[in-house]
């Protein structure tokens, strides 16, 4: 069965190669998001599906699913279905109906779980030991069509979002292979998803990963995890209580053990203490310990190592 590929970032690329070493499916051409400015120097740069397709050989194509003529250009390619992680465009019923065999995507979360598009840095914001990732063929609602395969994943009690995106990724791209060697076979059974269950996963955003120590220190240790690494978990820093704030942002941190010897158990919420080897801040119900930062023009460090140059004052705090 010849199919297309759509998809953008950099988890989708795991999907895109193991569809084009699988048998029964050949991938035709790949669409994907425009070349996007990046850097210092804002150079247009390929998005990572686009690289792999052309170290792959593969066609890429052009164009917009919501332009009139979309529909009718992919006629050209002769492919029955498409085959689509992450590619980041909302398909219209004109492209839909322009594949006979359909549209299926692989989508990071057991559905209806966590329906949109941030499924794994809510999965693990949320505090659940387990997600999973779905295919299921795209219908005009959001991630609502019928399901073809799951599989199930544990999350890690200190993982990240990227690092649980990750693996879902690799075992996802097999799952999604399973799928679309069914639906080239003609078995694919479809199952409807149940009205119980619903929840979104709306996007997270710069002021969502605003870190706010009056919560516990288990769910900033969450927020700050499901932030990681985007959009990035940030608070505004004092190094005194008249100095002017900065920018820190919070690559890593644990909440610490209050009964461990040398860990202030008496901290504020917002205060900030640092000894020769830790750096901790309140929180509603024990200190946080950071573990690596990144300040404002500064480069990432262990956060002893920043605190060190940071000339803690009395009144040091985040926010």
């Amino acid at each position: 069965m010849r199919i297309l590929f759509c998809g953008t970032p950099d988890v989708a690329v795991p999907s895109l190669k193991a569809l084009a070493e699988a048998e029964d499916i050949d991938v035709a051409c790949v669409l994907t998001r425009p070349d996007a400015p990046k850097g210092r120097g804002r150079r247009l740069m390929p998005s990572p599906v686009k690289q792999a397709a052309n170290e792959l050989g593969i066609p890429v194509i052009d164009g917009d699913p919501r332009d009139p003529g979309f529909a009718d250009g992919l006629a050209r390619w002769d492919v029955e279905a498409a085959a689509v992680v992450a590619y980041g465009r909302i398909l219209p019923q004109s492209a839909l109906d322009a594949l006979p065999k359909g549209w299926y995507n692989l989508h990071f979360s057991l559905l209806p779980q966590w329906r949109g598009a941030a499924p794994a840095q809510r999965a693990v914001w949320s505090g659940q030991p387990a997600t999973g990732s779905t295919v299921f063929r795209i219908t005009l609602g959001m991630d609502e069509g019928p399901i073809l395969m799951q599989n199930r994943i544990e999350i890690g009690a200190r993982e990240t979002s990227g690092g649980l995106l990750d693996a879902m990724a690799a075992s996802g791209a097999s799952l999604l292979v399973r799928a679309m060697q069914a639906v080239a076979a003609g078995v694919a059974t479809e199952t409807e998803q149940p009205e119980e269950g619903v929840t979104v996963a709306d996007k997270i955003r710069s002021g969502d990963a605003h870190v706010l120590f009056d919560a516990p220190a288990a769910d900033i240790d969450r927020q700050i995890r499901a932030c990681t690494p985007e959009p990035g978990a940030w608070c505004e820093f004092r190094s005194g209580a008249d100095s002017e704030p900065i920018t820190l942002h919070i690559l890593s941190a644990i909440p610490a053990d209050a009964d461990r010897p040398g860990v202030p158990a008496d901290l504020a919420a917002g205060a900030v203490r640092a000894g020769k080897r830790n750096v901790w801040v309140g929180t509603a119900d024990g200190p946080l310990e950071l573990l690596e930062v990144k300040a404002q023009g500064k480069k990432a460090m262990r956060a002893a190592d920043w605190a060190r140059g940071a000339r803690l004052e009395a009144g040091a705090r985040c926010d």
